[in-house]
């Protein structure tokens, strides 16, 4: 490896918070994984991609993958982004949420966050604290006067009858990587919503938010006419955005 000095430090630190990851990857500590040399070559097949290292005659290393390809046109242009996410991602694994393999809990059709593994892991986990998602029953109840998707409408009480009251999935509506470190989640950041429509949500890649769920359920006119009114961070319903004046 060529590199030395303050990169050779950055690289041997990279390196380090990998290797952290192997329980998630299936990796034995015994296979060496991302050691600095491998960063180094990894951040060389990156260099392929850069315009501002090819333009001085720079070709980094040709042979990597396709993913490295996939992730460059996703980041390349966002490096506030980037930061962002790997900032989230170190802060998850030193709060001690990295989960095993075994515990990563993508069930068939749902896609990762763009975010990665990690913190898709960690969006699960703010979704199903129970206490959070009790209080956001009880607001939407006082709120409503019935649990009932926030997209579509759909109530389970309303088709399935009283064996079904009460049931109704949460989806944590903000991006995991724009929450400082040690951030908590509020009841408002939560959503409520009918199975199917929380299945979409996390089967499209960037994930949907609410609101374009409901425009692609609007569009499809499925809509439920007495669709519910999300809540405030006081529980109150909260009132439409004022519409600008038609001439």
């Amino acid at each position: 490896m060529r590199a030395r000095g303050a990169l050779h430090r950055r690289l041997v630190s990279l390196s380090g918070v990998l290797n952290r990851m192997r329980p998630l990857l299936g990796r034995l500590e015994s296979e060496g994984y991302r050691n600095p040399n491998g960063v180094y070559m990894k951040m060389m097949n990156f260099r392929r991609f850069d315009p501002a290292f090819t333009a001085d005659g720079g070709k980094g290393l040709t042979k990597g993958n396709k993913l490295e390809a996939v992730v460059w046109a996703e980041f390349a242009g966002d490096p506030a982004k980037l930061s962002s996410i790997a900032r989230a991602v170190r802060n998850a694994i030193d709060e001690g949420l990295v989960p095993g393999e075994q515990d990563v809990d993508l069930e068939g059709g749902l896609d990762e966050a763009p975010e990665g593994r990690i913190l898709t892991h960690v969006h699960r986990r703010r979704e199903r604290d129970r206490r959070l998602v009790a209080e956001a029953k009880r607001r939407a109840l006082r709120r409503n006067g019935r649990l009932a998707c926030e997209a579509c409408g759909f109530d389970f009480g309303e088709v399935y009858g009283d064996a079904a009251a009460g049931i109704i999935e949460c989806h944590h509506t903000r991006p995991v990587h724009t929450m400082e470190p040690g951030a908590k989640t509020r009841v408002v950041d939560l959503a409520l919503l009918c199975a199917n429509c929380h299945r979409v949500v996390h089967s499209s890649r960037p994930w949907l938010s609410i609101d374009q769920l409901t425009q692609s359920i609007q569009a499809m006119g499925n809509v439920e006419r007495n669709r519910p009114q999300p809540g405030n961070e006081s529980g109150q319903p909260m009132r439409p955005k004022p519409q600008g004046r038609k001439d």
